[in-house]
């Protein structure tokens, strides 16, 4: 770079620069702002990416009485449907109806939850910069350094957010629920999109969400140990997080670090090591099986509860299908995160395997593989699932009481600590 201090502030000229200069004066300002920023906002700057988030989100109808009404109702019907399709009882304690701006808000903490130990890892692997000779004498530059991945981060969560409010159908599209335990939520304006996009009835459409948005609560409900499976595969793969330092001296030396735009346009796959270690990959394989196994428990359940009830129940399976192959949120949300990229074969798989394991031990056997993670089938069950099911129809007989004490037993994860009162 041509100068021992990080980030290209050594290119300010040959000689200190003058205290008393206006420009050097407002860029202290900046930098002090974004340092005091950095001590109350975290490894992720939630409020910067809230303003951009909403900043790019398209003015859009409000959600009225009638929305919550029909939310309401299609999750009901909804509800209903699926206790025929499995043996377990609804896992919906409320509806609600979201705009995309709300979306944002209701979910906030759940992003936190999945984003933030990422962003912590890759916050302590950018102070690493900071030579060790000059830590004494800038002391704060640590603190600057919290505040250039503070904000880096949440101007890019920002258009990540805006992108996904755009499109998101509703509150456990992602993979896993957003929202408070137990609310079923909808995202009227957007479905009213997609169904107009589809060339079909939004009613019909409404319900097939709400099939989907149901089934996905009663299985979180019913598999309190799942979404602590999830983050811990995530935070599995931040702990091996490295970073390039020739990489991000070279995409910082001309970057403005208060400027949000120019934040959100950096490349962050271009400056983390792009060689994932064998932890990482261990960690992505069990994040991608877990994901394709909800999903296809999802379509084999909804498909069940509706397939002689709704008329345009191929369509809308084949509209779903399409959907995730061409990035869905699910895809888009953990490619940002941790650069997986979902294979619909997996997903084709795990509904094959469901299915399998329901025609040989019934519903309440395929239910039970859930008891457990030790139970689940594995990344090379879904190669095979008619195996997979053929040794669980041998097993059928065997106590699964034990699991159940387990899961009893596991400790409960953090999030669901926070909601005992909602």
């Amino acid at each position: 770079m041509g100068s021992d201090i990080p980030f290209g502030f050594g290119n300010l000229g040959g000689d200190l620069p003058d205290p008393n200069d206006p420009r050097v004066q407002q860029m202290m300002q900046q930098l002090q702002q974004m340092m005091a920023q950095s001590l109350s906002s975290g490894p992720v700057n939630w409020q910067l990416a809230r303003q951009l988030a909403e900043s790019e989100l398209a003015s859009e109808n409000t959600v009225g009485p009638a929305d919550q009404s029909a939310v309401s109702e299609a999750v009901r019907l909804a509800d209903l449907w699926l206790d025929g399709a499995t043996d377990w009882p609804s896992g919906v304690s409320a509806t609600d109806a979201w705009t995309r701006k709300q979306w944002i808000a209701q979910t906030e903490e759940s992003w936190k939850q999945l984003a933030e130990p990422l962003a912590a890892q890759m916050g302590e692997a950018m102070q690493t910069l900071v030579p060790e000779e000059m830590s004494g004498m800038l002391g704060p530059m640590a603190d600057l350094m919290k505040g250039v991945g503070s904000a880096l981060f949440g101007a890019q969560m920002g258009q990540a957010l805006a992108k996904l409010a755009g499109e998101v159908l509703s509150s456990t599209e992602v993979g896993l629920p957003l929202g408070k335990t137990g609310v079923a939520a909808l995202l009227p304006n957007n479905i009213a999109a997609y169904s107009e996009g589809l060339e079909l009835p939004v009613e019909e459409v409404r319900l097939f969400v709400a099939l989907r948005e149901a089934a996905a609560h009663r299985l979180f409900t019913h598999a309190p140990w799942l979404r602590s499976h999830l983050l811990g595969a995530l935070e599995a793969y931040a702990r091996e997080i490295r970073i390039d330092e020739a990489a991000i001296e070279e995409a910082m030396a001309d970057i403005d670090p208060t400027d949000p735009e120019v934040a959100a346009t950096m490349e962050l796959s271009e400056i983390f090591k792009p060689e994932d270690t064998e932890q990482q990959k261990a960690a992505l394989a069990r994040l991608g099986t877990t994901l394709a196994l909800i999903t296809g428990w999802i379509n084999v359940v909804v498909s069940d509860a509706a397939a002689e009830r709704l008329p345009t129940m191929d369509r809308l399976l084949e509209s779903a299908r399409r959907r995730r192959a061409s990035g869905g949120p699910t895809e888009q949300t953990f490619d940002a995160l941790v650069g997986l990229q979902l294979d619909p074969a997996k997903v084709r798989a795990a509904s094959q395997l469901w299915k399998f394991l329901a025609e040989a031990r019934g519903i309440e056997g395929r239910e039970a593989v859930w008891a457990h993670p030790d139970l689940m089938p594995s990344a090379a069950d879904l190669e095979h699932p008619e195996g997979f099911a053929s040794v669980s129809e041998a097993l059928g007989d065997l106590d699964m009481s034990m699991f159940d004490q387990l899961a009893v037993n596991d400790p409960k994860p953090p999030e669901e600590d926070e909601n005992d009162d909602r």
